[in-house]
């Protein structure tokens, strides 16, 4: 997973993040966008996709 990559997931998830804990959504809704922002957090940290890997996705630049 390249940089750019992490730093989109990681923008996303904040943002679901701070309209969660405001109540700009909520509900079912809400928590699904909460669970999908913690994978994005997740897997930039540990820099892997698994969803990738079916549809041989690499964001990474190789050297």
């Amino acid at each position: 997973m390249g940089p750019v990559d992490k730093l989109v997931r990681m923008a996303l998830a904040a943002i679901v993040a701070v309209l969660y804990f405001t109540e700009v959504i909520s509900g079912t809704l809400g928590l699904v966008l909460l669970v999908f922002a913690g994978i994005f957090v997740l897997t930039s940290l540990i820099s892997f996709c698994p969803i990738y890997l079916p549809f041989g996705l690499n964001t990474c630049k190789n050297k």
